[in-house]
């Protein structure tokens, strides 16, 4: 099993990068037009092709030419051939790579979703923009409707409830807290801001399993699952959440596994920066004890970034591999940034790193590694191996292409709206407007002998199902009719709706995302 094989260093020394340290994370940086996507890309490959799944964030679209093998014809094609053969690639081809494309808009990749109720308050809190006491208003409308066996799946869910926690302020205040108005106003303008921005279209269901990204082709290499980030980027705190719940979830849901031969999954944090950019300290912390932790579950994190002092320092101290592309002193903060970056690497003694830093040529790099001991290695000036994928972006025909034979087509694409808690509350609604007409009209007695108006458990379970299962075997029957296969399976679809219904029913959101797994797991 090769390692990652990142350049040929000055000293004449192959820089190399061990799979078995690769889980300690690491830090790609360097001026804007310095080559950190090219060495991204790179090093990406060589991942999948040692059979390392691949999460990356294409936040200007040109990653998406790594699913592409590179060509001769290719207008930077004598460079990319040139330098291969300048350090000693006697085998150098070019070569595509297996490759799935998302989208949270599902516009170019399959859509990723996830729940309010799997966001949490924390996360979405951070997403709105809001204070410790607006967060503490969304923390009890969640509380209270897990409580009450209320989903919530979407935007449209949260606003309900939180419209039915502030109608009921007063009652609520002993047992969850004070509810004011002015903060739940707040927070609806700001779903409201969020929403026309297209963030609700992140969620809802089918829910996104993590396990999804975690997978091999038939040829043993890791799929690189590829993020179109360049219009999620025009709402920085939305891509930025998204990105830390997707740690978060591959934290919650990855066993435990030490140090292993090669990492589960890398995962690339492009603009890293926004991610810390007006973070509040409780956000803070937890992505330091994602970024702590999740090394444990095979996951390796590198951040890919402008500035090296971008990254905080409790989370650079964890970053033990590093390619440090060149920096410009333009500012004081740029002069900050080259005394801060040569200070994190091993000294070299036969290399002036500083200086250095600011002489680099594009593709070139210093590099520090660790080593089979975990200790970095001396820092070198290195000659950055190229690519042997596409550079540049798949054009609209290649992408549908490469989407037509994803695993996952038909698995995401239909949104499945099934029975949560803006139904509920809504009918609830209703059925007490009812009764107050009966009472008024006919007396209490008349009231008291009207039927049940509201569905039992099985009753909204059965509903959730056939809905679910409609949607799925519609989607099938197009895709049926276009030739199409779908992953998608009806039983399996209203096999998770109705069991999350009951769940919830019985014991709250927890539950129903369990039962939901489980019954799903059984008819996939």
């Amino acid at each position: 099993m090769e390692d990652i094989y990142l350049g040929l260093g000055a000293n004449g020394e192959r820089q190399t990068l061990l799979l078995g340290r690769a889980n300690r994370h690491g830090l790609i940086a360097g001026a804007t037009g310095t080559g950190k996507t090219v060495t991204l890309q790179t090093i990406a490959e060589q991942f999948s092709g040692a059979g390392v799944p691949v999460f990356l964030a294409d936040v200007k679209g040109d990653l998406s030419g790594i699913c592409m093998a590179g060509s001769h014809d290719f207008k930077h094609a004598d460079k990319l051939e040139a330098r291969a053969a300048e350090i000693g690639i006697t085998d150098y081809a070019y070569h595509d790579n297996p490759a799935v494309f998302w989208d949270l808009y599902g516009e170019q990749g399959h859509p990723i979703r996830t729940t309010i109720s799997e966001m949490g308050p924390l996360l979405l809190s951070r997403l709105l923009g809001l204070n410790e006491t607006q967060e503490g208003v969304l923390s009890i409308a969640f509380k209270w409707a897990d409580d009450n066996g209320l989903l919530l799946l979407n935007f449209e869910d949260l606003q309900q409830t939180l419209i039915a926690c502030a109608e009921q302020a007063s009652e609520l205040a002993t047992t969850y807290g004070n509810i004011s108005k002015a903060s739940v106003g707040t927070i609806q303008r700001q779903l409201l801001a969020f929403a026309s921005q297209g963030a609700d279209k992140f969620f809802g269901e089918p829910a996104f399993e993590i396990n999804d990204f975690i997978r091999t082709d038939e040829n043993g290499k890791g799929v690189i699952n590829i993020l179109a980030a360049d219009k999620l980027m025009q709402s920085p705190k939305l891509y930025a959440t998204f990105l830390l719940w997707l740690l978060s979830e591959l934290f919650e849901a990855l066993p435990e596994e030490g140090d292993p031969e090669k990492p589960k999954l890398v995962f690339f944090f492009d603009e890293a920066h926004l991610l810390f950019d007006d973070a509040p300290e409780a956000l803070f912390d937890k992505v330091e004890q994602v970024v702590r932790l999740i090394r444990s579950k095979g996951v390796g994190v590198y951040f890919v970034t402008q500035n090296p002092i971008d990254i905080p320092e409790k989370i650079a101290g964890q970053l033990g591999n590093r390619v440090q592309h060149a920096l410009r002193a333009f500012t004081p903060r740029d002069q900050r940034a080259i005394k801060a970056a040569a200070e994190t690497f091993r000294i070299n003694k036969d290399l002036d790193v500083a200086a250095a830093i600011t002489e680099l040529k594009v593709g070139e790099a210093l590099v520090s590694t660790l080593d089979e001991e975990g200790a970095p290695t001396v820092v070198q000036r290195t000659l950055i191996a190229p690519p042997r994928s596409r550079l540049g972006p798949v054009s609209d025909k290649e992408r549908a292409i490469i989407q037509s034979i994803s695993p996952f087509d038909g698995k995401y694409d239909t949104l499945v709206d099934r029975e949560s808690a803006a139904e509920v509350l809504a009918q609830k609604a209703q059925d007490a407007a009812e009764a107050a007409q009966v009472v008024a009209q006919q007396g209490e007695e008349a009231q008291r002998a009207q039927p049940r108006k509201t569905t039992s458990m099985w009753e909204r379970a059965g509903k959730a199902a056939l809905g679910a299962a409609a949607a799925s075997a519609g989607t099938m029957v197009a895709r049926s009719m276009t030739g199409k296969k779908s992953s998608g399976s009806p039983m399996a679809s209203a096999a998770s709706a109705a069991a999350g219904t009951i769940g919830t029913a019985l014991g709250g959101a927890i539950f129903g995302r369990f039962a939901r797994g489980l019954l799903g797991s059984l008819l996939r």
